[in-house]
């Protein structure tokens, strides 16, 4: 398997790329030619292979540009020969039968739940990046279960869609379908979760070195007691990661690794209620509270995640440590309207909206090429300072 860093630019700026799909642009230089009288009836156009290198896109893009101009009568394709321009629209009408497809345009995405910003904006580079590369989208939630999840692959492949993009369960294993359709080659792509040691096409954030400098940054502002505060950690690989960048940044600086200040088992459907409800789950914040109290000389804490790092920030209210004056939180992802919060919180950008395009890139990619090496695309993660950070309170 092979490893690679996606390109730094930001989310922001991807979404500022071009507005026309790569295939509709493609089509549309193909019907200059022809209607320029540049290419004339009954000529051969080049083929896939040549305009995909002349375009520097996959070959499936270019098939569905070619594919849509076939339908409307424009060209015609001969098998084994060839693709040529069809009779004028003046003259007789092209002798061509269309291709029989069946899904081959659509691209399946499982994900458990969309229920807060990362999600939302994971679905939506996956959405955009597919329109530009002339797909549909099939858009399933699987609950989080892996019951669930089977079934719907299942029903997807009997379908007979071409690609799955697929945001495991959370579980210690991946689920026993994801499996075979690798083994098979069936054009898969797992993004955010990953399981070690099973060879998939993956694409994640930079989970590691997103905690790595969250970490870094409280001790930079002086924190050496800094605590990390999650929902499980064995079984999601994301979680693991941000665990090893936080410990990684400990150790570099010559701080040893206190087991006592991690807070690790958190339940994250009970944790998630901040953002679905407004109201943080009385148990989790409980738990938390009790955390804080056990450890006084806590000064900064990184939280998993936006879930995790509110109900801190009400468990440390509960308990009149003020945020960032007592006790600054940093977020290892962010939620939405966080900018208009009280206390903005300091996070780490996971760009899951790039996430999300590369994933897709990637799936085009082993479309073309089923048999091409298992790839790892890792998309570098941004902080973002704000209000809920800051130096170490004086003693």
């Amino acid at each position: 398997m092979t490893t690679e860093r996606a390109s730094s630019k930001s989310s922001s700026d991807s979404k500022q790329g071009s507005r026309t799909p790569l295939y509709r642009q493609i089509k549309e230089y193909v019907r200059n030619q022809i209607e320029q009288s540049v290419w004339l009836a009954n000529d051969k156009i080049p083929s896939e292979n040549e305009m995909a290198g002349q375009f520097k896109v996959s070959r499936i893009t270019i098939k569905n540009a070619l594919q849509e101009l076939i339908e409307e009568g424009l060209i015609y394709r001969i098998q084994g020969k060839g693709t040529f321009v069809a009779q004028d629209k003046l003259g007789e009408p092209p002798v061509y039968r269309p291709e029989k497809r069946q899904g081959d345009l659509t691209v399946a995405f499982l994900m458990p739940r969309i229920d807060n910003r990362f999600t939302a904006n994971l679905l939506h580079g996956i959405e955009n990046q597919l329109a530009d590369e002339g797909f549909n989208l099939l858009f399933r939630t699987t609950g989080d279960s892996q019951e669930t999840e089977k079934e719907l692959l299942n029903q997807i492949v009997r379908s007979g869609f071409n690609g799955i993009i697929i945001y495991p369960a959370q579980g210690q294993s991946y689920n026993e379908e994801i499996l075979k359709l690798t083994l098979n080659e069936f054009p898969v792509v797992v993004v955010d979760r990953y399981l070690r040691g099973v060879e998939t096409n993956y694409v994640c954030s930079d989970n590691v070195t997103g905690a790595f400098e969250a970490t870094e940054h409280c001790y930079r502002m002086g924190h050496r007691r800094i605590g990390f505060i999650s929902t499980h950690v064995e079984g999601t690989s994301s979680i693991e990661d941000r665990l090893t960048g936080y410990e990684k940044a400990l150790s570099e600086n010559g701080i040893l690794i206190d087991r006592y200040l991690r807070l690790t088992d958190l339940e994250s459907k009970e944790v998630n209620r901040i953002l679905q409800d407004g109201a943080s789950d009385s148990a989790s914040k409980e738990r938390i509270v009790q955390y804080l109290e056990r450890n006084p000389e806590l000064t900064a804490v990184i939280a998993v995640n936006s879930s995790v790092g509110l109900t801190v920030m009400e468990a440390a209210k509960q308990l009149s440590r003020r945020v960032p004056e007592d006790l600054s939180v940093v977020f290892l992802d962010d939620y939405e309207l966080s900018a208009f919060s009280a206390i903005p919180p300091t996070f780490v950008n996971q760009e899951e909206y790039t996430v999300g395009r590369e994933a897709v890139k990637l799936l085009v990619s082993v479309m073309s090429n089923p048999k091409q090496k298992r790839r790892k695309i890792v998309v570098p993660t941004r902080l973002v300072v704000r209000a809920s950070s800051s130096a170490r309170p004086e003693e």
